[in-house]
């Protein structure tokens, strides 16, 4: 009988479309490079725009509606969602827990509205046997808040660690379970979640050098380069002629504070290195145990690149009041933590809390529009490569037809040869949503089926080549993704008839998969004298 595949599944943290070597960036991944060279790459492959949906998406197979979180982890009941994954859905681990896999997550949770007390939203009551990482979203490297062991606060691993950093940490975490699970022969399933690159920028000085002077010609020149990179590679085909600048920013010779722009940008690009770094030490311990043979292994982002700039909202004080967790960081230099996206504030020390602006972002999203949050291509476009090198793939191909984070767990079930329950816990579950990939990734064609979205209101549906999309509150656009996936030509107006069949399509979905409109989530948040950015975290 043949051997049980291992599954490993690793997630990125706010990484563009192009951030990634393979995908036509400067910044060096030797590793997810590898792993792309020999296996398939997709490039038209969709999340859900923002954290904690897709996670919760991409796990259960469901859209993240259905899961209790349309939004992030906040309970916003009842004029919204619970924040929390729900008893309605099955997770992956739960599934190949059941058929005898060991099970791990390493890394993000950030599917539970209470990180204070254990609960039924937790990793470790959701089929995970082990856990080590963060319950909560965005942290400090350094010390992470909401760092949990099983379901002991683990908080002094970090702090009592001089040299601790949370990507390595991961990365160490995750090689000793292999090992651990090599020994005693047992098929795993991990997923390794990432927070980098997301804010804060915080790199150590030693991968921050490798990438100082990288960005001194600025975002216009290195935006050409990566699309020049991915007309070669073939990712686009013909579907992108131009890779304008975001309209709202500025063109970098005009920009001021250069050397403090860039130093953004090489931070940002050494918390890209050091997790592909991460990931090498990965690969080497699967090659070491004899395991990378038998291993699936996904890549992907959980969302595009992030423009946010700090403080979110309001001054860096309010910023921390709204925010307990950064209290209590007593940075190792003796300084005050910084917050903020300020030239006086230069990222990457542990005292600096800042993130890398819009510009950036719109070189990290390459050559795509807007960014997370948004349903545009910016914000919902990721890479994903997949490498098994016993599973019979079509290696060194590019799947073009489009999929999103519904289809991974079908996949999953289909290369491990598990099935599906109608029932988990004596509870009825849901069908997922999506289509296994694995004949595609196997070189045959893939089944059509439409991809649909919603986010704080931003909303879409991807039809064959046609996708409609809407940033609330403006009118839907409508775009041929065969020519123009850089959405620069709007053809609403001139198809009429195909933007009304496919509003109805898109209604029929976020009726049946209960998406609560987002005009009512406002009007709660209203009620209670709360504003829009609050509404949508």
């Amino acid at each position: 009988m043949a051997r049980k595949p291992n599954v490993l599944l690793i997630l990125a943290d706010d990484m563009g479309f192009s951030d990634i070597g393979c995908y036509g960036s400067e910044i060096e991944t030797p590793n997810i490079d590898r792993l792309a060279a020999g296996g398939v790459r997709f490039s038209q492959f969709y999340n859900t725009a923002r954290c904690s949906p897709s996670r919760a998406s991409m796990l259960t197979g469901l859209h993240p509606h259905q899961t209790g979180i349309g939004i992030l982890t906040k309970d916003d009941r009842p004029h919204g969602y619970p924040g929390s994954l729900n008893h309605d859905c099955v997770t992956v681990a739960e599934i190949l827990s059941a058929a005898g896999y060991a099970t791990s997550l390493v890394g993000k949770w950030h599917l539970a509205s209470n990180i204070r007390q254990a609960n039924d939203a937790w990793p470790t009551r959701r089929g995970f046997d082990h856990f080590y990482g963060t319950l909560a979203g965005s942290c400090s490297y350094f010390q992470p808040a909401s760092l949990t062991r099983g379901e002991r606060n683990a908080e002094a691993e970090a702090t009592d660690n001089s040299n601790y950093y949370y990507t390595d940490a991961i990365t160490q975490e995750a090689c000793v379970f292999v090992r651990e699970k090599s020994q005693v022969h047992q098929p795993f399933f991990m997923y390794v979640a990432y927070t980098a690159p997301h804010w804060p920028l915080q790199a150590t000085e030693k991968d921050i050098a490798k990438y100082r002077g990288r960005y001194d010609e600025g975002w216009d020149v290195l935006r050409e380069r990566r699309m020049q990179r991915l007309r070669e590679s073939g990712l686009l085909a013909n579907a992108v002629d131009e890779c304008e600048r975001d309209p709202d920013e500025p063109a970098w010779e005009d920009a001021e504070n250069k050397a403090w722009e860039a130093s953004r940008m090489e931070v940002y690009a050494a918390q890209m290195h050091r997790m592909d770094q991460g990931v090498g030490d990965i690969l080497a311990t699967l090659e070491e145990t004899g395991q990378l043979e038998n291993t699936m292994v996904f890549f992907l982002s959980d969302n595009g690149a992030c423009a946010e700039v700090l403080p979110l909202d309001g001054s860096a004080e309010a910023f921390k009041q709204r925010r307990p967790d950064l209290d209590r960081l007593k940075p190792r230099n003796g300084r005050d933590l910084r917050v903020g996206n300020e030239p006086a504030i230069v990222p990457g020390p542990e005292d600096t809390y800042a993130s890398y602006g819009r510009a950036w972002a719109n070189l990290s999203n390459t050559p795509f529009r807007l960014y997370k949050r948004w349903t545009h291509e910016g914000g919902i476009s990721t890479p994903l490569i997949v490498h098994w090198p016993a599973g019979e793939l079509d290696n060194g191909s590019i799947v073009r037809a489009p999929s999103q984070l519904t289809d991974v767990l079908p996949t999953i079930l289909e290369a491990t040869q598990v099935p599906y329950p109608e029932n988990f816990k004596d509870r009825g579950i849901p069908k997922y949503e999506g289509c296994s990939l694995l004949s595609a990734l196997r070189g045959d064609k893939p089944t059509d089926h439409p991809l649909f979205w919603e986010h704080t209101g931003n909303a879409a549906i991807r039809q064959g080549r046609w996708k409609l999309v809407r940033e609330y509150p403006k009118p839907w656009e409508l775009y041929d993704m065969d020519t123009d996936r850089a959405e620069t030509k709007d053809l609403a107006a001139l198809s009429p008839r195909i933007v009304r069949e496919l509003v109805v399509q898109w209604q029929a979905w976020a009726d049946r998969v209960g998406v609560v409109p987002w005009e009512g989530v406002l009007e709660g948040y209203r009620a209670e004298g709360k504003n829009e950015s609050e509404a949508a975290g």
